[in-house]
């Protein structure tokens, strides 16, 4: 039974909602593409099957992890003793809050602004913390304005320290080596490994009933972690490099992912393969766009210190190599299909009643948004930026695709565990606070509030995060497979250190962060897309006024509209 003081402020809950549902939307159009933006840069993957990876581990991440810091935004941003006695005030503000921050969100997102998503709801319950004269929370101590503010600078630079640290090491140990084949054979297992116990790692410290690291034990966490290390390792030699051998060194066409679990058989001559592969291509080209042009490392052509993968006779080679060519040329001349093109224009001189353009719009409302070229960028200034990038070899590159899909699932479900309370957060509270007929800031948030959020955070990257895919990757310098490993573990682990400690930080500006990292390993400025870069900060500058005044604006007119 709903309390008479609250039950007539059924019309606030409901437009709340709604409005909920429009900011985990605009949450995942936006925010979501962060996680896997350098993936679909560097050719690892396509869009639609981002799309189908995102709507799980955005869901994963939300539902089993994302409890913890949707308590911070929940309560922690503005004080509800200002609401005491007056829950419908408290409703209305949480209300305006959430229209006020999927305004924003929606708007950045359509003019391809990544901007901060827990930057956007701060500034909302900020703005209606103003126009209600609720006290907020300036000083430091958790879930403060200040300590959430002071890691928007923070975060950024410790995830750009530990992407360019990754790299770094990356291109010491392989990339840069005489005959890095060879070295990158040798030590991706332990790439592998390092990657999954990472993961493994995470998974200890953010399962939902996992106590602090101290009450856990730190000898039985180091013993998880290494078990996971060198079961990665013997799975990395037994299953992966006979995969590797046979696909890279003996250029067999027909091996494909599928194919990783026959282990050892594929060393052998005459193994034989369920589901062959089509084509004739071994390896792809990871540095040419959706139209077959290169741009990257033109300026290391004359340089022989570069394992430059565009011209054969830089690479020196050994036995483990010497049956593969690293030059993979990029097709030329090839046109992109749009969605438009792909499913309207074809039936579009039929018939409404036809079954054919009924089936025709119905596959361009459902799947345009991951169709749509979000690689090519038509810029003579970022054409140059990418020729500064250096190019290696490809075959080394596609060893780290799949370090770099693992990497992309561990920054997804680190920002559907972190990013979910940005929306979730002020309908929780405006829920909680209905049922109890007063405010109510303790209620643990329901787990089907989380389910709802995960789902539309997939959904919202699925239907609209192309455009931020645009915004982001080749934007800002030129990807590859490894450069996107070390930009998404490096943001990952900036993201999921802390959200273990109940600290909303941005996973745009811990991604922007990374990438910068990653590209000013180049060591040349002019390998970094300042451009970008500024248009990227213009809109985290805009972010907190521009949500704080649509919120506030609202919550006082409410508050102050004439009423019988």
């Amino acid at each position: 039974m709903i309390p008479a003081i609250t039950a007539k402020y059924d019309w606030i809950l409901a437009l709340t909602s709604i409005a909920f549902v429009f900011s985990a939307f605009g949450n995942g159009a936006n925010d979501v593409a962060n996680s896997y933006a350098t993936s679909v840069a560097a050719r690892t993957l396509e869009m639609w099957q981002v799309g189908i990876l995102a709507t799980i581990t955005e869901f994963v991440g939300a539902v089993a992890l994302g409890s913890r810091v949707t308590d911070t935004i929940k309560d922690g941003i503005i004080s509800p003793d200002r609401f005491m006695g007056n829950p419908g005030t408290f409703m209305l503000a949480m209300g305006c809050a959430e229209l006020g921050s999927a305004f924003w969100l929606m708007f950045a997102t359509t003019y391809g602004m990544p901007v901060s998503t827990t930057q956007t709801v701060v500034g909302a319950l900020v703005g209606v913390g103003f126009a209600t004269q609720a006290k907020i929370s300036w000083g430091w101590a958790d879930g403060s304005v200040s300590q959430i503010a002071a890691s928007w600078g923070i975060a950024p630079a410790i995830a750009g320290g530990f992407s360019a640290l990754i790299f770094g090491v990356l291109k010491y140990s392989v990339l840069e080596r005489k005959d890095s084949f060879k070295w990158a054979m040798r030590l991706i297992p332990f790439y592998l490994a390092f990657t999954g116990a990472i993961l493994a790692l995470f998974i200890v410290v953010e399962a939902p009933s996992a106590p602090s690291l101290e009450a856990f034990g730190a000898g039985k966490a180091a013993g998880i972690i290494l078990g996971v290390f060198f079961g990665c390792l013997a799975i990395g030699y037994i299953f992966f490099v006979p995969y590797f051998h046979r696909r890279l060194v003996r250029q067999d066409p027909r091996i494909r992912p599928w194919h990783i679990p026959l282990g050892p058989w594929l060393m052998k001559e005459n193994c034989p393969l369920y589901l062959p592969g089509k084509g004739d291509k071994f390896v792809t080209n990871y540095y040419e766009d959706a139209y077959g042009e290169e741009r990257a490392g033109q300026k290391d052509n004359n340089n022989n210190i570069i394992n430059n993968a565009a011209e054969a006779t830089d690479v020196e080679r050994s036995a483990i190599s010497t049956a593969s060519s690293p030059e993979i040329q990029p097709q030329k001349k090839l046109v992109h299909i749009g969605p438009h093109e792909r499913f309207l224009a074809p039936v579009a001189d039929l018939s409404w009643l036809n079954p054919r353009k009924t089936w025709g719009w119905t596959k361009f409302i459902l799947l345009q948004g991951v169709t749509r070229d979000v690689i090519t960028h038509d810029s003579a200034h970022l054409r140059s930026i990418h020729a500064r990038a250096h190019r290696y070899d490809d075959r080394v590159e596609h060893l780290w695709t799949y370090c770099q899909v693992v990497s992309a699932i561990i920054m997804s479900i680190a920002h559907g565990s972190n990013d979910v309370a940005n929306s979730v957060g002020p309908w929780a509270g405006s829920y909680a606070t209905y049922l109890a007929g007063e405010v109510d800031t303790e209620a643990s948030t329901p787990v089907w509030f989380l389910v709802i959020a995960g789902l539309l955070l997939g959904l919202g990257f699925w239907f609209y995060g192309y455009h931020i895919m645009r915004a982001l990757g080749n934007k800002i310098t030129q990807m590859s497979p490894t450069r996107g490993f070390a930009t998404e573990l490096g943001a990952a682990i900036t993201v999921l250190l802390a959200s273990r400690l109940g600290l909303p930080v941005s996973t745009t500006q811990c991604l922007t962060g990374a990438a910068t990292g990653v590209a000013l390993m180049n060591y040349d400025l002019g390998a970094v897309n300042w451009r970008q870069l500024a248009f990227i900060f213009l809109g985290w500058v805009l972010t907190l006024p521009c949500a704080g005044l649509v919120a506030g604006l609202m919550c006082l007119m409410a508050l102050n509209t004439p009423h019988f």
